[in-house]
């Protein structure tokens, strides 16, 4: 359904997570500063009280509480999507568009499961950063308290920026709606890669995440004005029946190729990756933890709505054939660079980092099947298409316990004094066996060992390949298939080569001794080893009963067509 006049109940009722977001944002600017500040009637001594300002009321004085509202508000966001997800009167969607008709925003299952996989990676970030920053103490220097305490307020205002900006690209349903969406999380995110520029580490990494991420977004800024000059439009519907209508002419694949530069930085795909390593490395293991799932899952929405929505014409178009081979390359390199430069990494981070190249690699692989699928490159496929999307959205929603988890185990260590170091985890199974669990419980999830969740999402991404590539016909030989099939094969062989660095830090945790000086428990810290107990347990849980969520993804992925 569209609205009228813009603004009404109904809008907010079908727009009810991003203005809880919105509000919850307002609430951490406000809310923290209201004081007994005055202001002089000009001309006059009366003061009047304007509540802002002054000494702060000691009911809102906590140095938490802009996180625990962060908390708040990203969890009751997060109820509100998942409702909508288990309520069958919204499978049909709504569409929001501005007073001319054009659409703006549309909210379906498709858009609310990537908001449900945005939301899950902030809130628990936010959880885990309860512990993370410094607030001060009453014995410290009061104006190291005040600058602790102003930094919790600008850490959770960029993370709740974030996630609104994050909720646009899953709503967008006009390519600069979904841009303008992408920066404003972008440019939250590289504020807080750098938010300790105290640190070499921090500002060096932000550094560079910015500078590669800019000159992203000003390459995919260039395409869309190519776009435009093309069709007249930025809307999806209008780009996708330009393109049914010319096929892929030499504007509209090198405009195409100027957008996707930017959707690729943020997936951290082959060569767009190198500032990624620094990157996390120099965050803080929350954020990192949310750009190795949050950040690249919306990257990844990007590529879905570009290459399947837009580039979906009803046969074959002129061009097709070599850019689903160009993505197919893409993602071969991709994720063997990954593993190769994950496999010589002694710093953990880093290590991670390498990882999530791997997966996006992993990603594109099946990215790359559903463009077959697509644009007629394979007969009889049946409804391998929703197949394969079911399993991508799978596979970035698990995604976020398994890799974040990864990332709050060295949040531990980094309370400590670092975790740079692999073995910074030596005897971790001696002195925090609960903690070591749970990391080889996300190492062997990321590595895809049954049960694990990380298992039955890469098993469902490579039969959805295969069934792209061999249809619903009888083959009488591997050569008959499609070559996407060879896709699905250097998978299994990329997660064999993981399995050696993901199964090193169990052989560190459990056999090695602890370094001088980390002999006896790590430093407590309670919202932090909650967020990483909700991450073991969906990573054991959804392993075992994902079949639900499966069913959810998969609906999802027929509201995308």
């Amino acid at each position: 359904m569209s609205t009228e006049n813009g603004f009404d109940l109904d809008m907010v009722e079908t727009l009810g997570p991003e203005f809880t977001v919105f509000v919850g944002l307002l609430l951490i600017m406000i809310v923290p500063n209201l004081g007994n500040g005055t202001f002089r009637v000009p001309g006059t001594s009366i003061r009047l009280p304007w509540f802002l300002g002054g000494t702060r009321y000691k009911a809102v004085a906590s140095p938490r509480l802009p996180g625990l509202l962060a908390v708040l508000t990203m969890a009751l966001a997060l109820f509100q999507v998942i409702w909508y997800l288990i309520d069958t009167s919204t499978a049909d969607g709504k569409i929001i568009s501005s007073e001319n008709g054009v659409e703006i925003f549309k909210v379906n299952m498709f858009s609310r499961i990537f908001e449900a996989i945005f939301f899950a990676a902030l809130l628990l970030a936010a959880i885990a950063s309860l512990d993370r920053l410094p607030t001060g103490s009453q014995k410290s220097d009061d104006i190291d308290v005040l600058f602790n305490n102003r930094r919790q307020a600008d850490f959770y205002i960029l993370m709740l920026t974030s996630a609104l900006g994050m909720s646009v690209v899953a709503l967008a349903q006009d390519l600069f709606v979904l841009f303008v969406g992408l920066e404003l999380a972008s440019f939250s995110t590289y504020v807080l890669v750098a938010f300790h520029k105290e640190t070499r580490a921090g500002s060096e990494g932000g550094a560079k995440y910015f500078i590669v991420g800019s000159v992203a977004s000003a390459v995919g800024l260039y395409g869309l004005s190519m776009l435009y000059l093309w069709t007249g439009s930025l809307q999806f519907d209008a780009l996708a029946a330009k393109w049914a209508a010319d096929g892929a002419t030499s504007l509209s694949m090198m405009a195409l190729g100027f957008v996707l530069v930017g959707f690729a930085f943020k997936i951290s795909a082959v060569p767009f990756h190198f500032a990624a390593p620094d990157a996390y490395s120099g965050a803080n293991s929350p954020v990192a933890g949310v750009l190795a799932t949050a950040s690249k899952a919306m990257g990844m929405l990007g590529l879905m709505r570009v290459l399947l929505i837009i580039t979906i014409p009803d046969s074959a178009a002129d061009g097709s054939a070599v850019w689903i081979g160009l993505l197919g390359v893409l993602a071969a390199v991709t994720m063997t660079w990954g593993n190769i430069a994950a496999l010589g990494s002694d710093n953990p981070k880093r290590m991670l980092a390498y990882s999530s190249v791997a997966h996006a690699g992993y990603m594109l692989a099946a990215l790359t099947a559903i463009g077959a699928w697509n644009w007629g490159l394979v007969d009889n496929a049946g409804d391998a298409m929703d197949v394969v999307v079911a399993a991508l959205l799978f596979h970035m929603f698990v995604l976020v316990f398994f890799k974040l988890g990864a990332f709050l185990v060295l949040g531990v260590l980094e309370m400590e004094g670092g975790a740079s170091r692999l073995s910074s985890l030596a005897g971790l199974g001696k002195r925090e066996p609960l903690l070591a669990v749970a990391m080889f419980l996300f190492m062997i999830s990321l590595a895809g060992v049954p049960p694990m969740a990380g298992f039955l999402s890469k098993l469902l991404v490579i039969m959805g390949i295969v069934e792209v590539a061999t249809g619903t016909g009888s083959l009488s030989s591997i050569a008959d298939a499609h070559w996407v099939w060879w896709l699905a094969l250097l998978m299994v062989i990329n997660s064999a080569i993981s399995m050696f660095y993901y199964l090193r830090v169990g052989v560190v945790m459990y056999f090695h001794e602890p370094e001088e000086g980390r002999q006896g428990p790590l430093a407590s810290g309670a919202s932090i080893r909650i967020a990483i107990a909700l991450c073991a347990l969906g990573t054991v849980a959804f392993g075992l009963v994902g079949g639900e969520l499966i069913e959810l993804c998969r609906d999802a992925a027929e509201s995308l067509r």
